[in-house]
Protein backbone atom coordinates (compact mmCIF):
# COMPACT_ATOMS: atom_id res chain seq x y z
CA UNK A 1 0.00 0.00 0.00
CA UNK A 2 1.44 3.28 -1.13
CA UNK A 3 1.99 5.87 1.97
CA UNK A 4 0.33 9.36 1.66
CA UNK A 5 0.59 11.11 4.67
CA UNK A 6 3.98 12.23 6.03
CA UNK A 7 3.70 11.07 9.48
CA UNK A 8 3.63 7.39 8.04
CA UNK A 9 7.09 8.10 6.97
CA UNK A 10 9.88 7.64 9.69
CA UNK A 11 11.42 10.89 9.52
CA UNK A 12 13.20 13.20 12.01
CA UNK A 13 10.56 14.86 14.27
CA UNK A 14 12.02 18.42 13.77
CA UNK A 15 10.91 17.56 9.41
CA UNK A 16 8.20 16.60 10.94
CA UNK A 17 7.45 19.58 12.42
CA UNK A 18 8.29 22.09 9.83
CA UNK A 19 5.79 19.79 7.39
CA UNK A 20 3.25 20.35 9.82
CA UNK A 21 3.87 24.16 9.79
CA UNK A 22 3.76 24.35 6.20
CA UNK A 23 0.24 22.96 6.66
CA UNK A 24 0.94 20.36 4.18
CA UNK A 25 -2.17 17.29 4.80
CA UNK A 26 -0.91 14.70 2.45
CA UNK A 27 2.13 13.91 0.22
CA UNK A 28 1.25 14.43 -3.64
CA UNK A 29 1.44 11.87 -6.20
CA UNK A 30 5.39 12.51 -7.15
CA UNK A 31 6.13 12.98 -3.35
CA UNK A 32 4.07 9.48 -2.82
CA UNK A 33 6.24 7.93 -5.39
CA UNK A 34 9.64 9.39 -4.76
CA UNK A 35 10.11 10.06 -1.26
CA UNK A 36 10.04 6.24 0.54
CA UNK A 37 12.10 5.34 -2.41
CA UNK A 38 14.72 8.02 -2.03
CA UNK A 39 14.71 7.50 1.52
CA UNK A 40 16.01 3.92 0.80
CA UNK A 41 19.37 5.58 -0.51
CA UNK A 42 18.17 4.24 -4.22
CA UNK A 43 19.00 6.75 -7.69
CA UNK A 44 16.03 7.65 -9.13
CA UNK A 45 14.99 9.55 -11.91
CA UNK A 46 11.57 11.38 -11.55
CA UNK A 47 9.52 12.37 -13.91
CA UNK A 48 6.93 15.49 -12.77
CA UNK A 49 6.16 19.15 -13.98
CA UNK A 50 7.04 22.26 -11.77
CA UNK A 51 3.77 22.64 -9.46
CA UNK A 52 3.68 19.18 -8.73
CA UNK A 53 5.27 19.45 -5.59
CA UNK A 54 8.95 17.80 -6.37
CA UNK A 55 11.24 19.69 -4.23
CA UNK A 56 9.74 18.24 -0.94
CA UNK A 57 10.22 15.02 -2.90
CA UNK A 58 13.71 15.20 -2.48
CA UNK A 59 14.10 18.18 -0.09
CA UNK A 60 12.57 16.15 2.36
CA UNK A 61 14.94 12.87 2.00
CA UNK A 62 17.99 14.83 1.96
CA UNK A 63 17.64 16.96 4.92
CA UNK A 64 16.89 13.51 6.80
CA UNK A 65 20.59 12.15 5.87
CA UNK A 66 22.30 15.61 6.36
CA UNK A 67 24.15 14.97 9.70
CA UNK A 68 23.87 18.46 11.62
CA UNK A 69 27.17 18.42 13.53
CA UNK A 70 29.40 17.57 10.19
CA UNK A 71 30.50 21.22 8.62
CA UNK A 72 31.46 19.55 5.66
CA UNK A 73 29.43 19.27 2.26
CA UNK A 74 27.07 17.09 2.08
CA UNK A 75 24.21 17.29 -0.32
CA UNK A 76 24.32 19.30 -3.87
CA UNK A 77 21.14 20.28 -5.80
CA UNK A 78 21.59 21.55 -9.44
CA UNK A 79 18.95 24.04 -10.95
CA UNK A 80 18.89 25.42 -14.54
CA UNK A 81 18.40 29.08 -13.24
CA UNK A 82 18.81 31.54 -10.47
CA UNK A 83 15.49 32.19 -10.04
CA UNK A 84 14.75 28.50 -9.56
CA UNK A 85 18.02 27.94 -7.18
CA UNK A 86 16.91 30.76 -4.66
CA UNK A 87 12.68 28.69 -4.83
CA UNK A 88 14.69 25.60 -3.90
CA UNK A 89 16.68 27.14 -1.45
CA UNK A 90 13.86 28.75 0.51
CA UNK A 91 12.06 25.54 0.54
CA UNK A 92 14.92 23.72 2.19
CA UNK A 93 15.15 26.53 4.89
CA UNK A 94 11.21 25.98 5.37
CA UNK A 95 11.69 22.21 5.26
CA UNK A 96 14.32 22.53 7.83
CA UNK A 97 13.82 25.69 9.58
CA UNK A 98 13.80 23.08 13.19
CA UNK A 99 17.32 21.44 12.37
CA UNK A 100 19.98 23.19 14.18
CA UNK A 101 23.10 23.24 13.09
CA UNK A 102 22.18 22.62 9.32
CA UNK A 103 23.38 25.52 6.85
CA UNK A 104 22.23 25.51 3.13
CA UNK A 105 23.43 28.20 0.46
CA UNK A 106 22.32 29.31 -2.98
CA UNK A 107 25.06 29.72 -5.08
CA UNK A 108 24.52 31.29 -8.77
CA UNK A 109 25.84 33.65 -11.05
CA UNK A 110 24.80 37.20 -10.97
CA UNK A 111 25.90 37.23 -7.01
CA UNK A 112 29.14 38.22 -5.86
CA UNK A 113 31.64 35.29 -5.96
CA UNK A 114 33.66 36.67 -2.49
CA UNK A 115 30.12 36.96 -0.79
CA UNK A 116 29.57 32.93 -1.57
CA UNK A 117 32.85 32.20 -0.81
CA UNK A 118 32.85 33.87 2.68
CA UNK A 119 29.89 31.80 3.21
CA UNK A 120 31.02 28.73 2.88
CA UNK A 121 34.24 29.39 4.80
CA UNK A 122 32.09 28.96 7.62
CA UNK A 123 31.14 25.47 6.72
CA UNK A 124 27.54 24.24 4.21
CA UNK A 125 25.90 21.24 4.47
CA UNK A 126 23.70 21.66 1.46
CA UNK A 127 24.44 23.93 -1.84
CA UNK A 128 21.72 25.04 -4.15
CA UNK A 129 23.95 25.88 -7.55
CA UNK A 130 23.54 26.86 -11.10
CA UNK A 131 26.21 24.51 -13.14
CA UNK A 132 28.43 27.83 -14.01
CA UNK A 133 28.50 29.05 -10.60
CA UNK A 134 29.30 25.65 -9.19
CA UNK A 135 31.79 25.31 -11.75
CA UNK A 136 33.71 28.66 -10.74
CA UNK A 137 33.63 26.88 -7.15
CA UNK A 138 35.01 24.06 -8.38
CA UNK A 139 37.87 25.64 -9.96
CA UNK A 140 38.82 28.17 -7.60
CA UNK A 141 38.53 25.12 -5.07
CA UNK A 142 36.05 26.99 -2.48
CA UNK A 143 33.82 24.15 -2.92
CA UNK A 144 35.09 20.14 -1.94
CA UNK A 145 32.90 17.36 -3.12
CA UNK A 146 34.81 14.47 -1.00
CA UNK A 147 32.10 13.93 1.04
CA UNK A 148 28.99 14.45 -0.63
CA UNK A 149 26.50 11.44 -0.09
CA UNK A 150 23.74 12.86 -2.46
CA UNK A 151 23.48 14.65 -5.34
CA UNK A 152 20.26 15.99 -7.13
CA UNK A 153 19.15 17.46 -10.81
CA UNK A 154 16.31 19.48 -10.76
CA UNK A 155 14.27 19.89 -14.06
CA UNK A 156 17.23 17.88 -15.62
CA UNK A 157 15.95 18.63 -19.34
CA UNK A 158 15.97 22.72 -18.55
CA UNK A 159 19.38 22.70 -18.08
CA UNK A 160 20.33 20.33 -20.65
CA UNK A 161 18.28 22.76 -23.04
CA UNK A 162 20.25 25.51 -21.81
CA UNK A 163 23.62 23.90 -22.65
CA UNK A 164 24.47 22.73 -19.14
CA UNK A 165 25.11 18.57 -20.11
CA UNK A 166 29.47 19.13 -20.15
CA UNK A 167 28.94 21.23 -17.11
CA UNK A 168 27.02 18.66 -15.40
CA UNK A 169 29.01 15.58 -16.69
CA UNK A 170 32.30 17.71 -15.18
CA UNK A 171 30.49 17.79 -11.98
CA UNK A 172 29.49 14.16 -11.40
CA UNK A 173 33.03 12.61 -12.41
CA UNK A 174 34.33 14.87 -9.88
CA UNK A 175 32.12 13.58 -6.94
CA UNK A 176 32.33 10.46 -5.10
CA UNK A 177 31.78 7.59 -6.61
CA UNK A 178 29.82 6.12 -3.59
CA UNK A 179 26.80 8.41 -3.60
CA UNK A 180 23.22 8.78 -4.72
CA UNK A 181 21.65 10.25 -7.66
CA UNK A 182 18.05 11.61 -8.02
CA UNK A 183 17.32 13.31 -11.06
CA UNK A 184 13.77 15.26 -11.94
CA UNK A 185 13.09 16.22 -15.09
CA UNK A 186 9.45 17.11 -16.67
CA UNK A 187 10.32 15.45 -20.23
CA UNK A 188 12.54 12.05 -20.95
CA UNK A 189 15.03 13.12 -23.47
CA UNK A 190 17.56 10.90 -25.11
CA UNK A 191 20.42 12.68 -23.14
CA UNK A 192 18.42 12.49 -19.82
CA UNK A 193 18.63 8.79 -20.21
CA UNK A 194 22.17 8.84 -21.16
CA UNK A 195 23.13 10.41 -18.38
CA UNK A 196 21.18 8.01 -16.30
CA UNK A 197 23.20 5.26 -17.76
CA UNK A 198 26.58 6.97 -17.25
CA UNK A 199 26.54 8.41 -13.58
CA UNK A 200 23.51 6.23 -11.92
CA UNK A 201 23.51 2.95 -10.61
CA UNK A 202 20.22 1.22 -11.84
CA UNK A 203 18.01 3.88 -11.39
CA UNK A 204 13.99 3.67 -10.77
CA UNK A 205 12.65 5.42 -13.26
CA UNK A 206 9.03 7.36 -11.72
CA UNK A 207 6.79 8.64 -13.45
CA UNK A 208 3.81 10.80 -12.26
CA UNK A 209 1.66 10.16 -15.94
CA UNK A 210 -0.87 13.29 -16.02
CA UNK A 211 -4.51 12.30 -16.36
CA UNK A 212 -6.69 13.53 -19.52
CA UNK A 213 -8.54 16.19 -17.65
CA UNK A 214 -11.44 18.04 -19.24
CA UNK A 215 -12.73 21.08 -17.54
CA UNK A 216 -16.42 21.58 -17.32
CA UNK A 217 -18.07 24.60 -19.15
CA UNK A 218 -17.63 27.05 -16.34
CA UNK A 219 -16.78 30.78 -16.39
CA UNK A 220 -12.96 31.08 -15.40
CA UNK A 221 -11.12 34.34 -14.37
CA UNK A 222 -7.70 35.02 -12.80
CA UNK A 223 -6.82 38.19 -11.00
CA UNK A 224 -2.85 39.23 -10.96
CA UNK A 225 -2.70 40.68 -7.11
CA UNK A 226 0.04 41.02 -4.19
CA UNK A 227 0.27 39.16 -1.31
CA UNK A 228 -0.78 41.89 0.76
CA UNK A 229 -4.28 42.69 -1.28
CA UNK A 230 -5.19 39.02 -1.89
CA UNK A 231 -7.78 38.83 1.09
CA UNK A 232 -9.16 42.45 -0.32
CA UNK A 233 -9.56 41.58 -3.85
CA UNK A 234 -12.06 38.35 -2.54
CA UNK A 235 -13.57 39.98 -0.42
CA UNK A 236 -14.69 43.17 -3.30
CA UNK A 237 -15.20 39.94 -5.77
CA UNK A 238 -17.50 38.19 -3.06
CA UNK A 239 -19.48 41.65 -2.54
CA UNK A 240 -19.67 42.38 -7.02
CA UNK A 241 -21.19 38.50 -7.43
CA UNK A 242 -22.84 37.85 -3.94
CA UNK A 243 -23.02 33.82 -5.27
CA UNK A 244 -25.32 32.05 -3.15
CA UNK A 245 -22.90 29.88 -1.68
CA UNK A 246 -19.16 30.10 -2.18
CA UNK A 247 -16.53 27.42 -1.67
CA UNK A 248 -13.07 28.91 -1.37
CA UNK A 249 -9.94 26.94 -1.72
CA UNK A 250 -6.38 27.43 0.12
CA UNK A 251 -3.35 25.58 0.07
CA UNK A 252 -3.01 24.80 4.14
CA UNK A 253 -4.45 24.38 6.73
CA UNK A 254 -3.23 27.44 8.31
CA UNK A 255 -4.59 29.53 5.69
CA UNK A 256 -7.80 28.15 5.85
CA UNK A 257 -8.06 29.00 9.61
CA UNK A 258 -6.14 32.66 8.98
CA UNK A 259 -8.25 33.28 6.13
CA UNK A 260 -12.19 32.36 7.80
CA UNK A 261 -11.09 34.43 10.95
CA UNK A 262 -10.55 37.21 8.50
CA UNK A 263 -13.67 36.36 6.82
CA UNK A 264 -15.97 36.37 9.55
CA UNK A 265 -14.01 39.68 11.16
CA UNK A 266 -15.75 41.64 7.96
CA UNK A 267 -19.07 40.55 8.52
CA UNK A 268 -18.92 37.41 5.84
CA UNK A 269 -21.01 33.95 6.82
CA UNK A 270 -17.85 31.90 6.59
CA UNK A 271 -16.79 28.37 8.07
CA UNK A 272 -13.23 26.54 7.93
CA UNK A 273 -13.05 22.65 6.71
CA UNK A 274 -9.67 20.85 6.94
CA UNK A 275 -8.38 17.34 8.29
CA UNK A 276 -7.79 18.45 11.93
CA UNK A 277 -11.26 19.09 12.44
CA UNK A 278 -13.15 16.11 14.20
CA UNK A 279 -16.11 14.44 12.04
CA UNK A 280 -18.70 16.22 14.82
CA UNK A 281 -17.42 19.28 13.58
CA UNK A 282 -17.18 18.58 9.93
CA UNK A 283 -20.68 17.33 10.38
CA UNK A 284 -21.76 20.58 11.98
CA UNK A 285 -20.06 22.85 9.37
CA UNK A 286 -21.36 20.81 6.52
CA UNK A 287 -25.00 20.84 7.47
CA UNK A 288 -24.87 24.51 7.82
CA UNK A 289 -23.69 25.28 4.69
CA UNK A 290 -25.74 22.52 3.04
CA UNK A 291 -29.08 24.71 5.01
CA UNK A 292 -27.32 28.00 3.65
CA UNK A 293 -26.92 29.27 7.39
CA UNK A 294 -23.39 29.49 6.24
CA UNK A 295 -22.44 31.22 2.88
CA UNK A 296 -18.45 30.58 2.55
CA UNK A 297 -17.04 27.80 2.84
CA UNK A 298 -12.92 28.04 3.15
CA UNK A 299 -11.24 24.56 2.60
CA UNK A 300 -7.94 22.32 2.10
CA UNK A 301 -8.65 20.19 -1.21
CA UNK A 302 -8.25 17.15 0.92
CA UNK A 303 -10.83 18.19 3.14
CA UNK A 304 -13.38 19.40 0.41
CA UNK A 305 -13.46 15.61 -1.20
CA UNK A 306 -16.82 14.48 -0.90
CA UNK A 307 -18.50 18.04 -0.56
CA UNK A 308 -21.63 17.43 -2.95
CA UNK A 309 -23.73 20.08 -3.05
CA UNK A 310 -25.82 21.29 -6.11
CA UNK A 311 -26.34 25.33 -5.57
CA UNK A 312 -22.54 26.36 -5.05
CA UNK A 313 -22.33 29.32 -7.48
CA UNK A 314 -18.82 30.48 -7.23
CA UNK A 315 -15.18 28.45 -6.69
CA UNK A 316 -12.56 30.51 -5.40
CA UNK A 317 -8.81 29.68 -5.75
CA UNK A 318 -7.34 31.49 -2.80
CA UNK A 319 -4.07 29.74 -3.74
CA UNK A 320 -3.07 28.46 -7.03
CA UNK A 321 -3.92 24.38 -6.47
CA UNK A 322 -0.39 22.62 -6.47
CA UNK A 323 -1.75 20.18 -8.89
CA UNK A 324 -3.26 20.54 -12.22
CA UNK A 325 -5.90 17.89 -11.12
CA UNK A 326 -7.17 20.05 -8.16
CA UNK A 327 -7.93 22.66 -9.93
CA UNK A 328 -9.94 20.75 -11.89
CA UNK A 329 -11.60 18.68 -8.95
CA UNK A 330 -12.08 22.60 -7.37
CA UNK A 331 -13.67 24.06 -10.00
CA UNK A 332 -16.29 21.09 -10.84
CA UNK A 333 -17.86 21.60 -7.98
CA UNK A 334 -20.01 24.78 -9.32
CA UNK A 335 -22.34 24.87 -12.29
CA UNK A 336 -23.53 21.58 -11.97
CA UNK A 337 -27.23 20.33 -13.13
CA UNK A 338 -26.75 22.63 -15.84
CA UNK A 339 -26.49 25.34 -13.65
CA UNK A 340 -24.44 28.43 -14.06
CA UNK A 341 -21.16 28.55 -12.55
CA UNK A 342 -18.09 30.63 -12.14
CA UNK A 343 -14.75 29.97 -11.05
CA UNK A 344 -12.19 32.62 -9.69
CA UNK A 345 -8.01 32.48 -8.87
CA UNK A 346 -6.31 34.96 -7.47
CA UNK A 347 -2.63 34.60 -8.91
CA UNK A 348 0.67 36.06 -7.07
CA UNK A 349 3.63 37.05 -9.07
CA UNK A 350 5.03 33.65 -11.24
CA UNK A 351 2.23 31.74 -10.08
CA UNK A 352 1.40 32.73 -13.51
CA UNK A 353 3.67 30.66 -14.83
CA UNK A 354 1.71 27.53 -12.78
CA UNK A 355 -1.52 28.90 -14.04
CA UNK A 356 -0.55 28.40 -17.91
CA UNK A 357 0.63 24.87 -16.91
CA UNK A 358 -2.90 24.11 -15.63
CA UNK A 359 -4.77 25.83 -18.47
CA UNK A 360 -2.38 23.68 -21.16
CA UNK A 361 -3.16 20.44 -19.07
CA UNK A 362 -6.52 20.89 -18.89
CA UNK A 363 -7.52 22.24 -22.08
CA UNK A 364 -9.13 25.34 -20.69
CA UNK A 365 -9.11 29.15 -21.27
CA UNK A 366 -8.65 31.19 -18.15
CA UNK A 367 -9.11 34.94 -18.73
CA UNK A 368 -7.27 37.92 -16.86
CA UNK A 369 -9.66 40.15 -15.37
CA UNK A 370 -9.24 43.40 -13.91
CA UNK A 371 -9.22 43.60 -10.02
CA UNK A 372 -13.05 45.46 -9.45
CA UNK A 373 -12.38 49.31 -8.15
CA UNK A 374 -14.57 50.34 -5.15
CA UNK A 375 -16.72 52.22 -7.81
CA UNK A 376 -17.26 48.92 -9.66
CA UNK A 377 -18.43 47.45 -6.62
CA UNK A 378 -20.60 50.21 -5.64
CA UNK A 379 -21.83 50.48 -8.89
CA UNK A 380 -23.09 46.32 -8.97
CA UNK A 381 -23.89 46.35 -5.43
CA UNK A 382 -26.83 49.65 -6.52
CA UNK A 383 -27.46 47.75 -9.19
CA UNK A 384 -28.61 44.72 -6.61
CA UNK A 385 -30.13 47.12 -4.49
CA UNK A 386 -32.38 49.21 -6.80
CA UNK A 387 -33.93 45.51 -8.89
CA UNK A 388 -35.07 45.01 -4.73
CA UNK A 389 -36.75 48.32 -4.88
CA UNK A 390 -38.41 47.64 -8.91
CA UNK A 391 -39.77 44.08 -7.07
CA UNK A 392 -40.93 46.08 -3.87
CA UNK A 393 -42.82 49.01 -6.52
CA UNK A 394 -44.31 46.03 -8.45
CA UNK A 395 -45.10 44.25 -5.60
CA UNK A 396 -46.16 46.44 -2.79
CA UNK A 397 -48.60 48.62 -1.83
CA UNK A 398 -46.51 51.73 -1.20
CA UNK A 399 -49.96 54.32 -0.36
CA UNK A 400 -48.18 55.99 2.91
CA UNK A 401 -44.94 56.09 2.34
CA UNK A 402 -45.66 58.42 -0.80
CA UNK A 403 -47.73 60.80 1.52
CA UNK A 404 -44.46 60.99 4.16
CA UNK A 405 -42.48 61.46 1.43
CA UNK A 406 -44.48 64.43 -0.32
CA UNK A 407 -44.92 65.71 3.20
CA UNK A 408 -40.86 66.07 3.65
CA UNK A 409 -40.76 67.30 -0.01
CA UNK A 410 -42.64 70.46 1.07
CA UNK A 411 -41.59 71.09 4.25
CA UNK A 412 -37.78 71.50 3.57
CA UNK A 413 -37.66 71.88 -0.19
CA UNK A 414 -36.30 68.22 -1.13
CA UNK A 415 -37.17 66.81 -4.18
CA UNK A 416 -38.04 63.06 -4.53
CA UNK A 417 -34.63 62.36 -5.87
CA UNK A 418 -32.61 63.76 -3.36
CA UNK A 419 -34.18 61.44 -0.59
CA UNK A 420 -34.18 58.46 -3.20
CA UNK A 421 -30.14 58.99 -3.25
CA UNK A 422 -30.34 59.66 0.80
CA UNK A 423 -32.06 56.34 0.99
CA UNK A 424 -29.66 54.71 -1.39
CA UNK A 425 -26.51 56.09 0.60
CA UNK A 426 -28.19 54.99 3.58
CA UNK A 427 -28.38 51.30 2.82
CA UNK A 428 -25.13 50.68 1.19
CA UNK A 429 -23.19 52.78 3.75
CA UNK A 430 -20.14 55.02 2.83
CA UNK A 431 -18.21 53.39 0.18
CA UNK A 432 -16.78 56.33 -1.21
CA UNK A 433 -13.66 57.14 1.26
CA UNK A 434 -12.55 53.69 0.37
CA UNK A 435 -9.26 54.23 -1.51
CA UNK A 436 -7.26 51.79 -4.13
CA UNK A 437 -4.07 52.68 -3.66
CA UNK A 438 -2.88 49.10 -3.17
CA UNK A 439 -4.45 48.45 -6.96
CA UNK A 440 -2.95 50.66 -8.79
CA UNK A 441 -2.81 49.99 -12.52
CA UNK A 442 0.73 50.10 -14.19
CA UNK A 443 -0.69 48.63 -17.50
CA UNK A 444 2.32 46.83 -19.65
CA UNK A 445 5.73 48.51 -19.09
CA UNK A 446 7.58 45.80 -20.91
CA UNK A 447 8.98 43.56 -17.85
CA UNK A 448 8.23 40.26 -17.38
CA UNK A 449 4.97 38.85 -15.71
CA UNK A 450 4.92 39.87 -12.02
CA UNK A 451 6.83 43.08 -12.31
CA UNK A 452 7.16 46.42 -12.77
CA UNK A 453 9.90 48.55 -15.04
CA UNK A 454 10.59 51.58 -13.20
CA UNK A 455 12.50 54.72 -15.20
CA UNK A 456 15.28 56.55 -13.32
CA UNK A 457 17.12 59.43 -14.16
CA UNK A 458 20.38 58.56 -13.52
CA UNK A 459 22.83 56.30 -15.39
CA UNK A 460 26.45 55.49 -15.88
CA UNK A 461 27.60 59.24 -16.38
CA UNK A 462 26.58 59.73 -12.99
CA UNK A 463 29.03 57.60 -11.83
CA UNK A 464 26.22 55.13 -10.40
CA UNK A 465 26.58 50.98 -10.27
CA UNK A 466 23.84 49.02 -10.37
CA UNK A 467 24.70 48.06 -6.51
CA UNK A 468 23.76 51.77 -5.80
CA UNK A 469 19.82 51.78 -7.45
CA UNK A 470 19.62 47.78 -5.36
CA UNK A 471 21.04 48.97 -1.93
CA UNK A 472 18.50 52.24 -2.39
CA UNK A 473 15.58 50.60 -2.92
CA UNK A 474 16.07 48.06 -0.61
CA UNK A 475 17.22 50.41 2.27
CA UNK A 476 14.15 52.81 1.60
CA UNK A 477 11.46 50.44 1.05
CA UNK A 478 12.66 47.36 3.35
CA UNK A 479 12.16 45.36 0.17
CA UNK A 480 14.68 42.26 0.40
CA UNK A 481 17.32 42.81 -2.42
CA UNK A 482 16.79 39.62 -4.17
CA UNK A 483 13.33 40.25 -5.03
CA UNK A 484 14.38 43.02 -7.62
CA UNK A 485 14.74 41.76 -10.84
CA UNK A 486 16.65 42.90 -14.22
CA UNK A 487 18.81 46.31 -13.78
CA UNK A 488 19.29 48.00 -17.13
CA UNK A 489 21.60 50.66 -17.21
CA UNK A 490 22.43 53.68 -20.31
CA UNK A 491 24.64 56.40 -20.06
CA UNK A 492 21.79 59.02 -18.75
CA UNK A 493 19.08 56.94 -17.25
CA UNK A 494 18.31 53.37 -15.86
CA UNK A 495 15.55 51.15 -15.84
CA UNK A 496 14.80 48.42 -12.54
CA UNK A 497 12.42 46.06 -12.74
CA UNK A 498 10.65 45.36 -9.39
CA UNK A 499 7.75 42.89 -8.03
CA UNK A 500 4.12 44.51 -9.22
CA UNK A 501 3.21 44.26 -5.51
CA UNK A 502 6.19 46.52 -4.26
CA UNK A 503 6.11 49.06 -7.21
CA UNK A 504 3.60 51.68 -5.81
CA UNK A 505 5.77 51.37 -2.44
CA UNK A 506 9.14 51.89 -4.47
CA UNK A 507 7.55 54.91 -6.19
CA UNK A 508 6.47 56.96 -2.81
CA UNK A 509 9.36 56.02 -0.87
CA UNK A 510 12.39 56.42 -3.73
CA UNK A 511 10.50 59.90 -4.88
CA UNK A 512 12.01 61.38 -1.62
CA UNK A 513 15.61 59.58 -1.72
CA UNK A 514 18.83 60.42 -3.30
CA UNK A 515 21.71 58.02 -4.58
CA UNK A 516 25.44 59.34 -4.00
CA UNK A 517 23.64 62.42 -3.02
CA UNK A 518 22.13 62.94 -6.43
CA UNK A 519 18.28 63.68 -5.93
CA UNK A 520 16.01 61.39 -8.52
CA UNK A 521 13.29 61.37 -10.53
CA UNK A 522 11.64 57.46 -10.59
CA UNK A 523 8.26 56.51 -12.53
CA UNK A 524 6.46 53.68 -14.26
CA UNK A 525 8.78 52.97 -17.74
CA UNK A 526 6.49 53.59 -21.30
CA UNK A 527 6.51 50.61 -23.35
CA UNK A 528 7.77 51.72 -26.87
Amino acid sequence: MEVTKFEELELNDPILRAVEDMGFEEMSPIQAKSIPTVLEGKDVVGQAQTGTGKTAAFGIPLLQKVDPKNKYLQGLVLCPTRELAIQVAEEFRRLGKYMHGVKILPVYGGQEISKQIRSLKGGVQIIIGTPGRVMDHMRRKTIKFDHIQTVILDEADEMLNMGFREDIETILSQIPQERQTVMFSATMPKPILEIARTYQKNPKIIKVVKKELTVPKIEQYYYEVSPRNKEEVLCRLLDMYNPKLTLVFCNTKRQVDELTSSLQGRGYFAEGLHGDLKQQQRDRVMHSFRNGKTDILVATDVAARGIDVDDVEAVFNYDVPQDDEYYVHRIGRTGRAGREGRAFTLVVGREVFKLRDIQRYCKTKIKLQPIPSINDVTAVKAEKVLEKVKDIIETEDLTKMIDLIETKINENGFTALDIASAFLKMVMGDESKEEDRDFEDFGDTGAEVGMVRLFINLGKKQNVRPGDFLGAIAGETGMPGKLIGTIDMYDKYTFVEVPREYASEVIQAMKSAKIKGKSINIEPANRK
